[in-house]
């Protein structure tokens, strides 16, 4: 109760949002769970810090590894730990210690980073995708259609293609005339909840909003659809049991990352846009943090798990690592 005080004051004396800056107030209409709500999600963050960690140390650290799957994994490990450490640590000093107050520099870098990661995890997803599909479908000429240029090629197109799509956004929020208010309900910075703190016409913002989002999201995800349709007729065509299988089984840990990443971001997305009055905000926001901090924590757990060649990689690393140690 005294921090919506405080907050609803700062909200009324504060003319100027830009000079003030923003109150995050965290999960509106779960105030009183913070202080609970802050275990998993510090829990789930250090867990998502620690499982991607030692996925990149790693791929890195054996040669066996050093081949366009892995080393597209170990990209996506990377945008997780970045867009995890994004968004939890202002989180939990606001579960814990109430500092819900950021600069609104500091929220639009915020934001810019979040979006900017979450655009390239969808290109990596879309990477490791094609990848499949040139293992699957054109296995002879795996080794001379990734070579070590291409994957160059690629990781500079994802991460200029994020950053060409969401700077942008930040004059957007720049050009707009703030309100009095200055509170958004949320833990971290996203575009509109900084939008909706204006006076002006946010159309302009609405609509590149969406357009950003065909524009990387949704492209990606036909584009990985029509990878996946072509790997399934080539898996089908496979004359062993046995084969099929093994070709399927490679694919399903990145299938179960695709549906984990994109399934709850479409569905937060789409329930904002037509049910906003329906599902109520601290649904929304749960939602969101299914693809800032659970995913992140899962996907070493999914690929680990699933994938041999990481199990024993991980062995050799942590055995290599006790000799040297006596």
């Amino acid at each position: 109760m005294a921090l919506l005080s405080v907050s609803n004051t700062a909200a009324v004396n504060n003319s100027d949002t830009c000079m003030a800056g923003c109150l995050l107030i965290g999960i509106p209409g779960l105030e009183h769970l913070h202080i609970w709500l802050s275990i998993p999600f510090c829990t789930m963050y250090v867990a998502a810090m620690t499982g991607n960690g030692i996925l990149i140390c790693v791929i890195l650290s054996q040669p066996s590894l050093h081949e366009p799957m892995y080393i597209f994994l170990s990209m996506l490990a990377s945008a997780d730990i970045l867009l995890s450490t994004s968004t939890m640590p202002k989180a939990l000093a606001n579960f814990w210690l109430g500092f819900s107050h950021i600069s609104f520099d500091g929220c639009l870098t915020q934001m810019f980073f979040i979006h900017f990661l979450f655009v390239a995890d969808s290109a990596v997803l879309l990477a490791m995708a094609f990848d499949h599909y040139v293992a699957i479908c054109s296995p002879l000429r795996y080794a001379t259609i990734l070579t070590s240029t291409v994957i160059g090629k690629i990781a500079t197109a994802t991460l200029t293609r994020s950053f060409i799509i969401m700077f942008p956004s930040i004059f957007l929020l720049k050009r707009l005339h703030y309100c009095r208010i200055n509170i958004i309900t949320h833990i971290f910075c996203e575009h509109m909840g900084i939008a909706h703190l204006s006076c002006s016409d946010i159309s302009t913002n609405v609509w590149y909003r969406l357009a950003a989002a065909l524009l990387s999201t949704g492209l990606d995800i036909i584009l990985i659809a029509v990878s996946y349709i072509h790997i399934l007729r080539a898996v089908f065509h496979l004359p062993s049991q046995g084969v099929r299988s093994k070709a399927l089984s490679t694919c399903g840990s990145h299938v179960c990352v695709i549906l984990l990443f994109y399934i709850p971001a479409l569905f937060s997305v789409f329930a904002y846009r037509f049910g906003g009055k329906c599902i109520p905000r601290y649904v929304h926001i749960l939602l969101a943090n299914l693809y800032v901090v659970i995913l992140p924590m899962l996907n070493p757990i999914i690929y680990g798990v699933r994938t041999k060649q990481i199990l024993d990689g991980a062995k050799q690393m942590f055995s290599d690592f006790a000799k040297e140690s006596k």
